[in-house]
């Protein structure tokens, strides 16, 4: 397994002064490696204090399944979040600040609109003409369930066709790049400079490395930041941003699940909608600035408390739902991770993918599969009335929501099938759904509520889980958070699982809580200051063979010497908690001179105990590249040595050739295979 990447290891009591010589590796080109203790160190952060580059505006964009916007604030005023300014083409039904995340690229694959633009210019083309178009819509799960992403992973356009997800997500970026930077040169009042912007794109905790790498890839390709300047951009966790956000909260911001009232001097009620309802209405008054004022001071909610106090953050949103539990540190209110982020795809296209289902068994899988491709804009008619009545799902409603069938969904259904969709329905044993007189799919409330069950019950399920591991005793608070946490069938659930353990607490504008937290998040990233690994990662190595020790297959005899192979060399392990700042050290030692780049084999695993590469479950991850071309030197034996950085939301990698104190190109790659 992996012959070439394997790295040869002394023992570690070997090390204290000696100068060890290379250790073999078995091929040439092969590194030779010699782990230094202590491997791990603590960095002192007060060099990295100064480099900071000076921004004048941090631009956070949240990127999401399905709608995404931008927000930033001024460093001269960190306390006055902007939102971005209104769309045109806002839907029925959907008051939001965001726009949907779609794309529409000409048919010869040039970007020509997002958001509402690209849905409502698609909607209007003539489909003779439409078929040749290339429209996109939550396109962002791809990264999250493609097992091996790359650079050249490909995405379906709603007309079958393929693009590269990488100019998909460049462009999109690139779109977001240049409205900012339209609204803040108008803000200004003169061209504004990209240099003076640090932009922060979210996403979700529970994504690997290739898919935030990914992400990364997107911006350099889009020109929102250089490879030169990779600093000025900050990949940020989604429910990280929203815990940022949320401590600020005052309390007529928010919603009291526990005790039904919004706090906001309304009546209570026992009706969860209802406290919702007033606090839309609160948030649509105040909609006409989009200018929030963050109070320097920690929010009243915040005032409760504790040092060491406990909360959970449920960011629940189109694609995916993620689950990370903090702990607040005081005085100056830093956050500590306590277990590693959790959660999956069950955000709320998956109740979109059940309404599918559902129409499939009324009217046949073929008939759906057909008229998606045949008939595009119609589908995305027929998905976007949907929505409007998924929002209108209560736990107590008692009338039915109609569903507006387009024209041509009824007139293709009659040319594929040679009979009506009212016969359709009549003849499928789905008893729930009715035909209305009025070209409506008519729902039952329990047919629409069974369409939420399988997602909340996985999220539930999810909860019930997180609730029961120890770390995750004595939870003070829950944050639901994220445009699907507006759903009050899903807060109903949640409080039901509760059983009053905790207080539920939801912001009023919770669709942009996630936004306004990544603006804070970019004015001081430095605010979470212990995270969890959440995967364990290490290198292949050789080890000086122990009988009884190490397995009699793993045995490779190289000039007189018995060495154990496949040896799995722990950087860090899962769930491990790392400090901001904090480095894996270890050194390497190029097998022969002239060898101009090393490249070491990362590899990964669930597990936290790893022993070997070759055990199951773990898997060849990434490379780690160290280019030590042009540093020869006159030492006997170089020592590259290398830091990896892991207590951020993204891993990084440097390294230093020791006997000439040059600084080595070290890359970390998850993308390449």
């Amino acid at each position: 397994m992996g012959a070439q990447n394997e790295i040869a290891t002394q023992k570690r009591e070997n090390i204290k002064n000696v100068v060890a010589n290379p250790s073999p590796a078995k091929s040439m080109g092969d590194p030779g490696i010699t782990p230094l203790s202590p491997s791990h160190t603590q960095q002192n952060n007060t060099e990295q204090v100064q480099s900071e580059p000076s921004f004048v505006v941090v631009v956070a964009i949240d990127f999401g399944t399905t709608s995404s916007g931008y927000a930033y604030a001024f460093t001269k005023e960190p306390e006055c979040i902007h939102t971005m300014r209104r769309w045109e083409g806002g839907d029925p039904g959907v008051s939001n600040q965001k726009t949907p995340t779609t794309i529409l690229l000409t048919p010869d694959r040039k970007f020509h609109s997002f958001g509402y633009a690209a849905r409502d210019f698609y909607h209007d083309l003539d489909p003779s003409e439409s078929k040749h178009w290339l429209y996109l819509e939550k396109f962002k799960m791809k990264l999250h369930t493609t097992a091996n992403l790359s650079i050249d992973t490909d995405l379906h356009a709603a007309n079958g066709k393929r693009v590269k997800a990488l100019d998909i997500f460049a462009y999109a970026l690139a779109f977001f790049k240049e409205q900012a930077l339209k609204e803040l040169s108008d803000q200004t009042g003169s061209e504004f400079d990209n240099n003076d912007v640090r932009w922060v794109i979210t996403v979700p905790a529970i994504w690997k490395m290739p898919a935030k790498q990914f992400m990364r890839e997107a911006a350099y390709k889009s020109g929102l930041v250089s490879r030169e300047n990779a600093e000025q951009l900050i990949i940020a966790l989604e429910p990280e941003a929203a815990s940022i956000y949320c401590r600020k909260l005052r309390l007529h911001q928010m919603v009291d699940l526990g005790t039904h009232t919004t706090q906001n001097g309304f009546s209570p009620t026992d009706n969860v909608g209802s406290g919702m309802a007033q606090a839309k209405e609160h948030v649509r008054r105040n909609r006409q600035s989009r200018t929030f004022l963050v109070e320097n001071v920690i929010g009243e909610l915040w005032s409760e408390l504790e040092e060491g106090d406990r909360y959970v953050v449920v960011d629940c949103g189109g694609g995916t739902v993620d689950l990370t539990v903090h702990q607040i540190r005081l005085p100056e209110g830093h956050l500590k991770e306590l277990y590693k982020a959790s959660g999956g795809p069950y955000g709320s296209i998956g109740i979109d993918y059940e309404f599918e289902k559902l129409l499939c068994r009324i009217f046949g899988q073929d008939f759906i599969d057909q008229f998606k491709i045949k008939r595009p804009a119609a589908w995305v008619d027929l998905m976007i009335a949907f929505e409007s009545r998924k929002r209108a799902a209560a736990p107590e409603r008692t009338n039915p929501l109609n569903i507006n069938l387009p024209f041509s969904f009824i007139d293709y259904y009659k040319k594929f099938r040679g009979h009506s969709v009212e016969h359709a329905l009549r003849k499928s044993n789905v008893d729930f759904v009715k035909w209305s007189s009025q070209g409506m799919l008519r729902m039952s409330p329990d047919a629409m509520n069974s369409l939420f069950k399988p997602t909340i019950d996985h999220i539930i399920q999810h909860l019930t889980e997180l609730f029961e591991k120890p770390e995750v005793s004595n939870i003070k608070f829950l944050f639901l958070v994220g445009g699907f946490a507006e759903s009050p069938l899903l807060q109903q659930a949640v409080q039901n699982m509760l059983q009053g353990r905790s207080r539920i607490i939801i912001p009023h504008d919770v669709g942009l809580t996630i936004l306004k937290g990544a603006v804070l998040f970019g004015l001081d990233p430095s605010v979470i200051k212990v995270r969890r690994s959440p995967l364990t990662y290490g290198v292949g190595v050789l080890n000086r063979f122990v009988e009884g020790k190490h397995p009699a297959e793993k045995l490779l005899v190289k000039d007189g010497t018995r060495w154990c192979t496949d040896v799995f060399d722990t950087f860090i392990a899962a769930d491990q908690s790392v400090a901001l700042g904090e480095m894996v050290k270890r050194s390497y030692t190029p097998a022969k001179p002239s060898q101009q780049v090393i490249v070491i084999h990362v590899y990964c695993s669930e597990k936290e105990i790893v022993g070997f590469i070759s055990e199951p479950g773990v898997k060849k991850c990434g490379t780690l590249r160290l280019d030590v071309s042009g540093t020869e030197s006159t030492a006997p034996r170089r020592e590259i040595q290398t830091l990896m950085q892991f207590g951020d939301t993204e891993i990084r990698a440097m390294a230093v050739d020791v006997s000439t104190g040059r600084t080595v190109k070290a890359s970390i790659d998850f993308l390449s295979h």
